[in-house]
């Protein structure tokens, strides 16, 4: 294996990619195996180079001043001030001859190189972190003049918007043009000084961009599938006997799918979890920053909303109030949060269609049917209202512990019992544990998918509001018809499941969050790490070694947990699991595609290092 030929933290000179420039650079890291050198520039960027395109500071003579500065982004400055004083352009007042001033002319003509600046502006971003990947940091461009290449000078200017991928390219190239004495006769004048516009014209890149979920048919498929699975699983779930042999179960009556009362029971609840996330309560913190460097203020006050939820629901007991009345209506309550959150997307793409296009999200497409499923804005507000970051635990998460515990009740009615079984006390516990969990750590939210990339619309209203209250019940609402006892062997098993899946889920997120907001942690030292070129580093011990999404292990078995005390009579109470493995599945291959396009040959690394996704050995 060949030596290395600069150490870290020497500064050399690198040559800036698709050019024959050298620039100051710091050397960050050296790969053994591919022989690339990390290097940052004075303005920040962050490239891999060859050994052959790194050379000493020696090698290069002391400019004078007012040549090339050392930097890409210092060089525009010093070029738009060489454009006040052209070396062969006569100052006021001179009185050289024609002669004379025609031969310093021509000799500077043949001289002097015409710069060509092209300027990359993004039309389609997609963020990916800090990287800088734009055709593999030698972007390309076409040109459309006479200019032979031997006269040009081509510079690139990565925008501030460089550290996002994009798909198509709108290439603005101004031409400088030397001002030159004409000097055959009298009329000769000075061609004007300042940029000669060419034409404008676009260079689409040869990615294209990737609709997820199958795209439009995909994304129409969804949106129908999933109001229809949930209703069958509903309707499966109140038979006697829910096995596969009597499905489909037979379509209630229309009255028994809607009614008004129901309706304003669930905008109630919804306003008033909405008044709950007004209260000026809880700390108030900055999210992810956005396209443009700002970042969003998220009051992080849900466990004090689930708290005074908790309260309220108490005090109803106390007096009376019957929520078996939920239990009997639960189709109409479904059918409402349905309606409701259909509504909430057409408000959403309409209210999208007025936001500029740096609020847009990165995962918008342009089609209106796509986006209106995917969501085409990133942060819709009302003012300082996240309507996003609201229903994402808000109201679906604490109405699922609400409805778990209508169950409960509703099992103790139905079965005459005079407390509930220990299977409906465990799922209850378990999946009040995972709520009151999410609750208590909501600002490790700010950095998921959901917020950072995904859009408000279909996808998330429907699964916030409709698919994880009436869904994730599952397990509970089976219970109050197909009651099952467990015994306390089995029961200490499914415990200590349900725990050792708790521990991996939060330990592992629990280490991924203070691994970001503090790499240097000192509790985080005896962690390894490999760095990127990005600037940042992938955890390849601890957790994160043992496999590549260890919070998803955690997640698969806590799962399972859930499911267990509902026995082995149904496939029914294993929906959730068929269903979770397969959401976990489409987020681990997203998100294997978006770090390998991000990090690049330091994933491929971190691949060989922690080869399994979730499963040890198997996945």
């Amino acid at each position: 294996m060949p030596s290395r030929k600069f150490a870290d933290g020497e500064v050399v000179r690198g040559r800036w990619p698709g050019s024959s420039l050298y620039y100051e650079v710091e050397i960050l890291s050296h790969d053994s195996k591919s022989q690339l050198y990390t290097v940052k520039y004075k303005d920040g960027t962050e490239l891999e180079l060859k050994e052959s395109d790194v050379k000493p500071l020696k090698s290069f003579k002391p400019r004078k001043s007012g040549s090339t500065s050392s930097s890409p982004s210092r060089r525009r400055g010093s070029r738009s001030r060489s454009r006040s004083r052209s070396p062969g352009r006569a100052p006021k007042g001179s009185r050289r001859s024609a002669s004379a001033s025609h031969q310093a002319d021509i000799k500077e003509k043949e001289a002097r190189r015409e710069i060509l600046q092209v300027k990359l502006t993004p039309l389609v971003l997609k963020p990916f972190g800090n990287s800088i990947n734009v055709y593999n940091g030698e972007p390309e461009h076409t040109e459309r003049n006479d200019i032979s290449h031997k006269n040009k000078q081509e510079r690139i200017i990565l925008s501030p918007e460089g550290s996002y991928i994009a798909t198509q390219y709108s290439l603005r190239p101004r031409r400088e043009e030397v001002k030159v004495k004409e000097v055959e006769s009298k009329e000769q004048k000075l061609v004007s000084k300042g940029p000669a516009p060419l034409e404008t014209f676009q260079v689409t890149t040869p990615q294209r961009k990737d609709l997820e979920f199958g795209g439009v048919p995909g994304a129409v498929l969804i949106m129908l599938g999933l109001p229809a699975v949930l209703f069958l699983l509903l309707l499966q779930c109140r038979q006697k006997d829910p096995s596969l042999l009597r499905f489909p179960p037979p379509l209630p009556a229309m009255d028994e799918l809607w009614e008004t009362r129901v309706c304003g029971i669930y905008l109630l609840w919804f306003f008033v979890q909405a008044l709950f996330y007004l209260l000026p309560i809880g700390k108030v913190v900055e999210g992810t920053p956005l396209v443009d460097g700002r970042r969003l203020k998220y009051r992080l006050n849900g466990f004090y909303a689930f708290v005074l939820t908790s309260a309220i629901v108490g005090a109803a007991l106390f007096w009376g109030v019957e929520l078996y009345y939920v239990y009997t209506h639960f189709l109409q309550f479904t059918l409402a949060a349905a309606i409701f959150s259909v509504l909430l997307s057409v408000y959403l793409y309409v209210h999208s269609l007025k936001a500029p296009r740096d609020e847009l999200s990165p995962a918008s497409s342009g089609n209106a049917v796509y986006d209106f499923f995917i969501g085409r804005e990133l942060n819709p507000r009302i003012g300082a209202f996240d309507l996003k970051y609201f229903c994402e635990l808000r109201p679906g998460l604490i109405g699922w512990v609400l409805v778990n515990l209508v169950m409960l009740l509703a099992e103790m009615k139905v079965q005459e019992r005079d407390a509930p079984s220990l299977a409906m006390v465990l799922v209850n516990s378990f999946q009040l544990l995972y709520v009151v969990d999410a609750l208590w750590n909501e600002e490790a939210l700010l950095t998921t998918m959901d917020i950072t990339h995904d859009g408000f619309g279909f996808m998330l209203a429907f699964g916030d509001l409709v698919w994880v209250p009436f869904t994730y019940s599952l397990q509970a609402f089976y219970l109050v018809s197909h009651p099952h006892d467990l015994s306390w062997p089995f029961a200490s098993f499914v415990i200590a499941l349900k725990l050792c899946g708790y521990v991996i889920f939060r330990c592992a997120n629990a280490q991924k969050n203070a691994f970001r907001k503090n790499p240097s942690d000192p509790k985080l030292a005896h962690l390894k790490t490999i760095h990127t070129s990005t600037g940042k580093s992938l955890l390849v011990s601890g957790w994160w070694g043992f496999v590549r999404h260890p919070n998803y292990l955690g997640d698969l078995i806590m799962a399972l947990a859930w499911s267990l005390p509902c026995g082995f009579n149904h496939v029914l109470p294993y929906f959730y699991v068929i269903y979770f493995t397969m959401l976990l599945v489409h987020r681990e291959a997203r998100d294997e595609h978006q770090c390998k396009r991000k990090y690049g040959l330091a994933w491929e690394k971190y691949r060989q290092r922690v080869p399994y996704r979730i499963l040890p050995y198997v996945y």
